[in-house]
């Protein structure tokens, strides 16, 4: 299937388009003008696609199981492929009652217990990009906080959990492109260049040679005294790439975005050290990076509108973050806001099971950025570009070291 054509946007309540890149650049104030006008907006686009921004709607869809299906959480111009329960990427793409096994079968890994030997090596990770970004640089010098920092840590992070290259990078960050920014609409590639090709040599390898790693973990795992089957592992282990490493360095690049435009903010976490914990939760839900997909199993009525069967239907948990019905001053950061139950990591039976991990890895990353450059300024705001599609951070994210904003 070629790439198709995108046609523009002619109004955002009835012709919205997730993909699109004014959609990327502006969501926020895309997201307000819909809550106040069309809180439940629909487009053609993808075969029919809804987007609730209203908190007390999201959360809704997010906790009915009956009429809202997780085998599709990436909007796209072809239909999931697999069936419920299982779905192609268990736990996220599994429904009730299979869900809740896949999902068990992964909790210990992602415990706190489990994370907490990870914070030295990821400490170590951002010295070492940290080292390289400012090789030879100095005050004034522009350097990019995204494509030189922020989206090579949890590359490295998860990479080292999963026992693959961390070399493999670069193939990462394409894989992440075509599959969760332009929703299908990409030009077909060969077959040993796709994600699912990759995968599945690194699990043969694994399957020879077993190491101390998540991909050995899934393939001696067991369910109903039954391994896993290939289907299974593949698409976890996919899950489990994907998930961890776009979310978390959108997260992290949009956190310093927001530093760069925010002297009052970098200097009140440098003096007051033991904020950062709270700092970090109030990033997390005013720039929330992940939207998730449903698809509507049977019809049903919401916010004021009938969904058919067969819809997709987009959560942006970034939108409900910023309802003002749930939060106040919803569209400021508050460093210290105290009741903060924030979506970021999603509502319902698929909250987010590697909370933990994207937690101690921004946390790590926002510390020691901060504590190597404590002053920098976006060099050219127009130069930020967010990524389109279902995870929104920046993507390029140029900084001028050692000024004040």
């Amino acid at each position: 299937m070629e790439a198709q054509a995108r046609c523009p946007v002619t109004d955002w309540a009835t012709d919205f388009d997730h993909t699109d890149e004014e959609y990327a650049a502006r969501a926020p104030e895309i997201w307000a003008q819909l809550r106040q006008e069309c809180p439940v907006a629909h487009s053609p686009r993808f075969g029919g696609t809804w987007l609730p921004t209203r908190h007390a709607d999201v959360s809704a869809i997010a906790h009915d199981t009956e009429h809202f299906s997780s085998r599709g959480v990436i909007v796209s111009v072809f239909e999931p492929s697999e069936p419920a329960p299982v779905g192609y990427a268990p736990p996220i793409t599994s429904d009730p009652p299979f869900h809740e096994v896949a999902r068990r079968l992964l909790l210990p890994a992602f415990s706190p217990k489990a994370i907490r030997p990870l914070e030295e090596p990821t400490r170590r990770f951002c010295g070492e990009l940290l080292d390289d970004l400012l090789d030879g640089t100095g005050d004034g010098d522009v350097v990019d906080a995204a494509t030189g920092y922020a989206q090579h840590i949890p590359v490295r992070v998860i990479a080292h959990m999963l026992g693959v290259p961390t070399s493999d990078g670069d193939r990462f960050r394409i894989f992440i492109h075509r599959i969760l920014e332009t929703a299908g609409q990409n030009d077909p590639v060969a077959p040993e260049d796709t994600l699912t090709w990759y995968l599945a040599e690194k699990i043969a390898e694994r399957r020879e040679q077993p190491a101390d790693d998540l991909i050995s973990f899934l393939l001696d795992a067991e369910i109903d005294g039954q391994p896993l089957s290939d289907d299974h592992v593949l698409g976890t282990v996919a899950l489990l790439l994907l998930a961890g490493i776009d979310t978390t360095w959108s997260a992290i690049g949009a956190t310093l975005w927001h530093l760069a435009q925010h002297p009052e903010h970098r200097r009140r976490l440098r003096d007051e050290p033991e904020l950062l914990p709270i700092a970090i939760e109030e990033f997390l839900r005013a720039y929330a990076p992940v939207t998730m997909a449903r698809k509507v199993a049977k019809d049903v009525e919401l916010g004021g509108v009938t969904m058919r069967e067969g819809d997709w239907v987009l959560l942006p948990f970034p939108a409900a973050n910023r309802d003002p019905e749930v939060f106040e001053r919803a569209d400021e950061v508050v460093l210290d806001r105290e009741r903060n139950r924030h979506a970021a990591f999603g509502l319902g039976i698929h909250r987010c099971l590697g909370s933990n991990l994207a937690r101690m890895e921004l946390t790590v990353a926002v510390r020691e950025w901060l504590e190597r450059i404590p002053e920098f300024e976006l060099a050219d705001p127009d130069a930020v570009r967010w990524s389109t599609g279902q995870v929104r951070g920046p993507r390029t994210l140029p900084v001028r070291l050692g000024r004040s904003s």
